[in-house]
């Protein structure tokens, strides 16, 4: 079940969910919980089992209805369960948008390209390190 969880970003487990899907430096996750803080175009999802968060979302919905996906994780002992899988479902659900978009690295790129998303190279980012732009079409046009 996906759950508001801005109210709750100081929490352990959260922040450790936030830092497995930002770069894990601690001034980064800092600015990254303050971004959800302050902006309320960003949405921040948590994903519950029973009564623990073990994965969490975020993302924001433009004027187009796309939506960009900003953050994904699942704690390391949930994953390969299909949660990320289901987090994705869940907000195609919520907020019915045209596509989904999202930026990644190399280590993700199967998982976005195993439920549907087209993968595309953006180049060398930054130094060594090559970007990838996910994208899944949600809706047909006519």
């Amino acid at each position: 079940m996906l759950l508001n969880i801005k109210s709750k970003l100081e929490d352990t487990t959260i922040m450790e969910l936030i830092e497995l899907a930002t770069y894990p430096d601690p001034e980064h996750v800092t600015a990254t919980i303050n971004e959800y803080n302050d902006n309320p175009e960003l949405e921040l999802k948590g994903y519950y089992l029973g009564d623990q968060v073990i994965g969490i979302i975020g993302y924001r919905m433009n004027a187009n209805s796309i939506l960009e996906l900003r953050h994904i994780a699942v704690l390391p002992e949930e994953r390969l369960h299909g949660f990320g899988r289901g987090m994705i479902l869940d907000v195609l659900s919520l907020n019915e948008p045209k596509e989904i978009i999202t930026e990644t690295d190399e280590t993700a790129i199967n998982f976005y390209r195993n439920i549907g998303f087209t993968i595309e190279s953006l180049g060398e980012k930054y130094p060594g390190v090559e970007r990838f732009k996910c994208t899944y079409v949600a809706e047909i046009e006519d």
